[in-house]
């Protein structure tokens, strides 16, 4: 599956200055991660830490799948309100997914000065906005169920809003959010993984995988084979490639980045902005004063007609911005399109399909993938040592 539409912001700004070599031997280790993004370097990290012996390999160059096509807005709230999550999966599962979601940010700030990684993290504001008269019982009711349930949230008018130049009715202000930049946190976790003792392999395509006498078997397209007491699916949209319950409706997207904006006031640059319209919008800015928006999502996954639309993608979002923010002067630099999914109850998968097979899939679809893959970590050991955890009974398959 092709992720991601010609070259992104992220890998060329950083024109890949960590390489990893090819599989060219059969190997044995505990644990076999498969998929080389940020998924699978949190979870590495985690288990490395956990004083485990790890493989890590993935199809394409480490970081350049979905990675390197997020936009990476850290948010607690979660592509389903919580007041219809709360309908959806009932109020324990809402609440905690929120509120977890909440504290991986704090924890994904541990983890980065761990590794004193210069992924350019920063605290943000969140602005939940409707611009649509429709829409305000909605955003109001997704505002009282914030409150009831302890999130520290502020309702903001038309006349708040213009203070950071957005063109909109009303809005949700959430004090915790954060942005980064994803691919060069992936490839600082990658660095400290390897450093510790993990083996990492790029170009390295799982054609298979097999149980044989209690352990795993993963062959690759070169006929390598990797014998593991686990196998953690970290592939995320390419996962579809191998589990056999359908889990996540795929789709396409779109992102513009501008061109760096001198006098971008310092209000909009605190502040991550997403809206009610579905599929949503969403805004950031970047340390260097550039901004990043996406959505114009579409209902297919195949790549070729997806890029194709990326033109037409490109004047949609920009016409969107100017309406949104009519005072800033956005010239697109970067464009680019990539997979993405949403699930039944916009929540993530984890744990093992198979509860008789060692194979493991921390599967963080949506929005909040980054989050998602932090709240993983928590439950990863659990579900290869099968215990229980709350995590494993919320995200489990056939829910």
């Amino acid at each position: 599956m092709k992720l991601r539409s010609t070259e992104s912001f992220w890998p060329l700004k950083h024109a890949m200055d960590t390489s990893y070599p090819s599989i060219d031997s059969d190997i044995n280790t505990q644990i076999l991660i498969i998929g080389g993004g940020i998924t699978g370097a949190l979870i590495a990290y985690k288990l490395i830490n956990e004083g485990k012996k790890v493989v890590l390999v993935d199809r394409r160059d480490i970081g350049n799948g979905s990675t390197a096509a997020s936009t990476a807005l850290l948010q607690y709230e979660i592509d389903v309100p919580l007041h219809e999550l709360i309908n959806l999966r009932g109020l324990e599962c809402a609440v905690d997914s929120y509120k977890n979601g909440k504290k991986a940010i704090f924890d994904l700030r541990s983890i980065i000065d761990d590794i004193k990684s210069d992924c350019q993290f920063e605290f943000k504001k969140s602005i939940y906005f409707c611009s649509l008269k429709k829409d305000l019982p909605f955003l109001k009711n997704e505002f009282i169920a914030r409150k009831k349930y302890g999130f520290d949230v502020n309702w903001l008018e038309r006349w708040d809003l213009e203070k950071f130049g957005l063109n909109a009715l009303a809005a949700i202000e959430s004090k915790t959010a954060a942005v980064l930049d994803p691919y060069r946190l992936a490839q600082d976790l990658y660095v400290y993984c390897r450093e510790n003792g993990m083996k990492i392999f790029d170009r390295t395509n799982i054609i298979s995988t097999k149980d044989l006498n209690g352990k795993l078997i993963a062959q690759t397209e070169n006929k390598y084979n990797i014998v593991a007491d686990h196998i953690i699916h970290c592939s995320g949209y390419e996962s579809t490639e191998t589990l056999t319950e359908k889990v996540v409706n795929l789709k396409s997207t779109y992102v513009i980045a501008s061109e760096s904006i001198p006098n971008l006031s310092s209000i909009f640059k605190n502040a991550v902005f997403w809206d009610t319209s579905k599929p949503y919008l969403y805004f950031r800015s970047t340390p260097d004063n550039r901004i990043i928006m996406g959505g114009g999502d579409e209902d297919f996954k195949d790549s070729k007609k997806r890029d194709k639309f990326l033109p037409k993608k490109e004047k949609f979002l920009l016409n969107k911005f100017q309406k949104k923010f009519p005072r800033i002067n956005f010239k697109i630099d970067y464009s680019w399109a990539g997979t993405f999914g949403e699930t039944k109850d916009g929540l993530p998968y984890f744990g093992k399909p198979n509860p008789n097979k060692n194979e493991h899939y921390i599967l963080g679809f949506g929005g909040n993938g980054i989050t998602f893959s932090i709240m993983a970590m928590n439950s990863i050991m659990d579900s290869i040592n099968n215990k229980e955890n709350p995590d494993l009974e919320y995200y489990r398959f056939g829910r």
